[in-house]
């Protein structure tokens, strides 16, 4: 059974903030109010404790949760390179709504999913978030909701969707600031690149780094569903079966039309989802609610190449 905390009581805060940190250093998870939407979260360097995080939200490996910070020093010791602008946008916008995916430092002892070495991390701008940050140190952490669903902007609407089993703690914090999910800017490359649009617009973003390129929103595509890809398969045979009976080269031309195509939506979701390289912390997150995005950097390259950072929001993209 959950134990929930009132965190606008003064003596509940310092109980809860208390109880949540052991349950986090035991490997368990614990929901908490954030500026953006409410999160649940655990001891990032706990693989056991990422996997059930991921499990109980119904996510895969391919998406794996950003880590949350409680101060700017936490965060250099999980990067290894800030790149051009890291400094200048934490200086400029932490603590607040904007998520950095940058290269991890390699020697740290940790889990978080499929990666790719990276990691996508945030200081968040709530007084119970980090008063517990900076108890218990980095915290893996995706938006409180099941995979596909409405991110939570109440603790009620978190533990309507996360059950009183799984989640240890309930820190309830009162509506969240915003409903709207930190931006997510990808610094593995020389220009900064957004990979969520989301509470800081790219105009403030140029405002500090200058040059940044804007989130890619040409060639999303929605997840084509098996039934689909078994009727656009058959249609795929009968057009070859029609082409082998035709002298006409044209006829023949048909023949090999890929199931996806045929569709009409273009990819599997397998291919929608980026399998965990294209695409936080999500789901968890434009706004919650969009369209999907994944593990690795939907804003294609100036070589036309689509980055491959791996450490995103998952699909339902309501992540904090």
């Amino acid at each position: 059974m959950s134990r929930i905390y009132d965190c606008a009581d003064e003596t509940a805060r310092k109980d809860g903030i208390a109880d949540a940190a052991s349950a986090v250093r035991r490997g368990e998870l614990v929901v908490l109010p954030t500026d953006t939407v409410y999160g649940i979260g655990t001891d990032a360097f706990s693989p056991a404790a990422v996997a059930n995080l991921l499990a109980t939200k119904g996510r895969g490996r391919d998406m794996p949760p950003p880590v949350l910070v409680g101060s700017m020093r936490a965060a250099t010791a999980l990067i290894e390179d800030l790149g051009n602008h890291g400094r200048d946008l934490m200086e400029e916008f932490w603590p607040g709504p904007l998520t950095l995916v940058c290269t991890a430092t390699p020697s740290l002892s940790w889990d978080l999913g499929d990666t790719k070495g990276t990691v996508a991390v945030r200081m968040p701008m709530d007084p119970v978030a980090l008063e517990l940050l900076k108890e218990v140190g980095p915290m893996a952490v995706s938006s409180a909701n099941k995979s596909g669903l409405p991110a939570a902007t109440r603790m009620e609407e978190a533990l309507e969707q996360l059950g009183d089993e799984d989640v240890a703690v309930y820190l309830d914090g009162g509506e969240t600031d915003s409903p709207v999910a930190s931006t997510i800017v990808d610094l593995t490359y020389a220009v900064p690149r957004v990979l969520r649009s989301g509470a800081i617009s790219i105009e403030q973003l140029r405002a500090v780094c200058g040059t940044v390129i804007g989130e890619l929103r040409q060639g999303r595509m929605k997840p084509v569903r098996e039934d689909e890809v078994a009727k656009a398969g058959e249609a795929a045979k009968a057009s070859r079966r029609a082409a082998s009976r035709s002298e006409a080269p044209a006829a023949a031309g048909t023949g090999g039309a890929d199931p996806a195509q045929a569709s009409g939506d273009g990819a599997s979701e397998g291919t929608a989802s980026g399998s965990g390289a294209a695409a936080a912390g999500a789901d968890t997150e434009a706004a919650p609610g969009g369209d999907r995005t994944t593990g690795g950097g939907t804003a294609a390259g100036q070589d036309g190449r689509t980055p491959e950072t791996g450490q995103l929001p998952d699909g339902d993209r309501s992540e904090n």
